[in-house]
Parts: structure tokens; C-alpha cells; sequence
């Protein structure tokens, strides 16, 4: 796949969100976005893309995956579970990584110390004796149209934080939602009371 090319200003105090991760709010609407952590990997004012971080897809663990897809090495590959990335295009695969990997034409950096590549070679590498350092592998992505997720954001159904390694690769999934929040200083109950008096 052909991962989009952001046009997007390379000035960091740009209003686009790229490396930065969302947490969905109550007020979201959304149940296949409830308390789901986004890692956004692009961000221009045409487009939004971005891959959930913290729901498994039921049944299927990564040497499962790389074993149906036939790649050398699935047997020894990490015994974690494939991610449900979105709801668009979710029989393709997306992995973000550390920088260690990079393949020509088809990582791209997507913040500091992060990359995302939706190519085969990724995964290869992720089964090899030298993988990257830390890797996670959903099926599908977030997207949203031209001014769609600045909408959302208005309407509070996304808060924003930083995309830090340890919250991305480090924390059980389940624990990954109330962990962003935490980064940001906000407990579920807060999070509740504000859904109530909207």
C-alpha cells in the first residue's frame, strides 16, 4: 500500500496532529471509537489518518497473522495480539515502529523516535533475528475527511496528548486509554461528570 504523503507545514507549532495521540471522550457517539487511543500518523488540511492502539483484534495473534501471510520466521515472532486499527481498509496491515526499520519509499516518520510502514518488508523484518526494537501491528486505520476530525475536536470527542514510546509499546492495552488520560491529568470520573453536563 501506498501510505499518503502529508503535505503538511514541518513547522512543529503547526496546528496538525501528526505524532500526537487521541483520546476518545464520552462524548465521541461513535461505539466502534469508544475509549480508543489513536496514534496520528497524518495530518494536513485535506485529510486525517491515524491507527488505534489499544483494541485487539479478537483471536488473532501476530504469529498467527505472519503465518497466514507466509513470511519466514512467524513461529518466532513476538506472541502478541494484532490491533484493530479502524474501520477503513482492515484486511491491510500497518506497523509503527521505532526508526530502527526504515524502508525506502514507504516509512514515514511520524514523530520523535516513531515510524509507520504498510509494507510486507516491515514484517519480514519484525520475524527476522534483527527486528525493530519496538514494533506494533494493526489491520485497518482512523481517516477523516477534509476539516472532519477539527469537528470532532470541537465538539470535545477527542482530547489530545503526546505520543509517549512507553504509553504506545509499553502499556497493556487494556490500561492504555485511563494511561493517555493520566498523561493529561484527567480521571475517567472527571471525564463522566463533563459527558453529563454537556
Amino acid at each position: 500500500m501506498q501510505i499518503m504523503q502529508s503535505d503538511r507545514p514541518t513547522d512543529p507549532d503547526d496546528s496538525f496532529l501528526a505524532g500526537k495521540i487521541l483520546v476518545a471522550t464520552p462524548s465521541i457517539g461513535d461505539p466502534r471509537f469508544d475509549r480508543s487511543v489513536i496514534l496520528m500518523c497524518d495530518h494536513s488540511a485535506e485529510h486525517a489518518m491515524g491507527i488505534v492502539i489499544n483494541k485487539p483484534v479478537d483471536g488473532i495473534q501476530l504469529p498467527d497473522l505472519l503465518s497466514q501471510l507466509e513470511i519466514d520466521g512467524a513461529e518466532t515472532a513476538p506472541d502478541v495480539p494484532v490491533l484493530l486499527g479502524g474501520p477503513v481498509d482492515r484486511d491491510r496491515g500497518f506497523v509503527i515502529h521505532t526508526p530502527d526499520f526504515s524502508a525506502p519509499d514507504s516509512t514515514l516518520p511520524i514523530g520523535a523516535g516513531l515510524s509507520l510502514t504498510a509494507t510486507k518488508d516491515v514484517l519480514e523484518a519484525i520475524a527476522s533475528p534483527t527486528p525493530p526494537r519496538r514494533s506494533l501491528v494493526a489491520l485497518g486505520y482512523a481517516g477523516w475527511g477534509a476539516g472532519q476530525l477539527e469537528s470532532e475536536l470541537t465538539a470535545n470527542a477527542w482530547l489530545v496528548t503526546d505520543a509517549a514510546a512507553d504509553l504506545i509499546f509499553g502499556t497493556p492495552n487494556s490500561a492504555k486509554w485511563e494511561r493517555a488520560l493520566d498523561q493529561l491529568g484527567v480521571t475517567p470520573e472527571h471525564l463522566s461528570v463533563l459527558a453529563g453536563h454537556a
